[in-house]
């Protein structure tokens, strides 16, 4: 079941900060550039960009790139979350990326989505923790 939320102007500033990332990825292999941007509980936005190497297994995710980000930062726990594309479309993270964004944010932490504004429980059920 789908939460019904709706994006405020606080979320077209996070998919603004994402679309500002896509745009400095470094993209030269998949051509796909991608920017992530999240809001952390206490307010901070940060933000990541993809960074791709010759060896795909060593490319950085946009979200993992934000992850660092938020260390860099003093770490905390992610709020809001949203990742484009290089046209600035809306994408969902693949399930790794989920996973990174659960550890950081856990079940309250709200992503917008192509459908809609999800709490990450939808996005990634039955997810992993400190506990498993």
């Amino acid at each position: 079941m789908t939460t019904e939320l709706t994006p405020g102007d606080d979320w077209l500033e996070l998919r603004q900060a994402a679309v500002a990332s896509a745009g400095l990825a470094y993209a030269p292999y998949s051509n796909y550039p991608v920017g992530a941007a999240a809001r952390t509980s206490d307010g901070r936005m940060l933000s990541g960009c993809n960074v791709e190497n010759a060896s795909y297994g060593l490319t950085l995710c946009a979200e993992a790139g934000l992850i660092s980000a938020l260390f860099a930062a003093g770490g905390g726990r992610l709020a809001q979350f949203c990742c484009v594309d290089g046209a600035g479309h809306l994408i969902t993270p693949c399930g790794r990326c989920r996973q990174l964004l659960w550890e950081h944010g856990g079940p309250d932490l709200i992503v917008w989505s192509p459908a809609g504004l999800l709490p990450m429980t939808e996005l990634l059920p039955q997810a992993w923790g400190f506990d498993d």
